[in-house]
């Protein structure tokens, strides 16, 4: 472990043991590529661009160290809640400052003017959320007001955005909506999808999305879809088939309410 830790240049910043021999040991990684530089052997070797995405999803394990950015160290991120609503360039990101603040405005726009006035979701009873196709989570930053924690998820096949999700003090994660979330079944009150369903329908079926979505909302609570009028078309009678409450806003949103009945359930009336 010492041969493997020195080659990578790791610093030991806490080395300790009990009575009962259980060692514990706390790394610290280099903040530049100094290190890196003047090693003896370059093994492991840095990573270059031909080394692969930094999209960790079905992806092999690569044998390089992916070197920190010239100006990585420099950019540190900004304190909360600046940090929120100003965007720090990222390395290797293709985001830009202009992108950033059009995102950030347009869901602002929508929460006030939209989620507020016209749709049949109570946010004072939400406890959290869950941004299915989060972009660079300008969803959730509109949200900070409200007493509730916001899980951004990046999908594949979207741009790599997370790192500005984290960048602004957010929680994320990537995933695939073609395969289940890692979480238990009813765990979330809110679910929103923008925009997303159109590039999923090459590659599964949307009746396994939207048996995903159930399982991860809980009981009474919102499932809130923006999407084309023809998607909406589609979606709609899958969540009535489900016993959902469906309503359509504006042409451009499908709000469709949780219920109680489960499969084998005796109806009323």
């Amino acid at each position: 472990m010492v041969t493997l830790t020195k080659s990578i240049c790791w610093r030991t910043v806490v080395k300790s043991q009990d009575i009962n021999g259980i060692g514990v040991v706390i790394y610290q990684k280099p903040a530049s590529n100094s290190c890196y530089l003047e090693r003896k052997t370059s093994e492991p070797h840095l990573c270059s661009e031909k080394d692969g995405s930094r999209f960790p999803w079905y992806a092999s394990l690569d044998s390089c160290i992916l070197p920190t950015a010239s100006d990585e160290t420099k950019n540190s991120p900004l304190l909360w809640p600046e940090r929120l609503v100003k965007y720090t360039r990222i390395p290797y990101d293709s985001a830009t400052t202009e992108k950033f603040d059009a995102d950030t405005k347009y869901w602002k726009q929508v929460i006030s003017d939209v989620h507020s006035n016209d749709f049949p979701v109570n946010l004072s009873s939400v406890r959290n959320v869950m941004d299915m196709n989060a972009g660079y989570g300008g969803f959730a930053a509109a949200l900070v007001d409200q007493p509730l924690w916001v899980m951004n998820v990046v999908p594949i096949g979207q741009s790599d955005t997370l790192p500005v999700i984290f960048s602004r003090g957010l929680i994320g994660v990537y995933h695939d909506w073609c395969e289940s979330f890692n979480t238990y079944p009813r765990t979330y009150d809110v679910l929103h999808m923008s925009d997303l369903l159109g590039s999923h329908t090459k590659r599964c079926d949307i009746l396994d999305v939207a048996a995903e979505v159930d399982r991860i909302l809980r009981p009474d609570r919102w499932f809130v879809l923006k999407d084309t009028m023809d998607m909406i078309k589609k979606m709609r009678p899958v969540f009535r088939s489900l016993h959902y409450e469906t309503v359509v806003v504006k042409r451009q949103y499908l709000v469709a309410t949780k219920s109680f009945w489960r499969p084998g359930a005796s109806r009323s009336g």
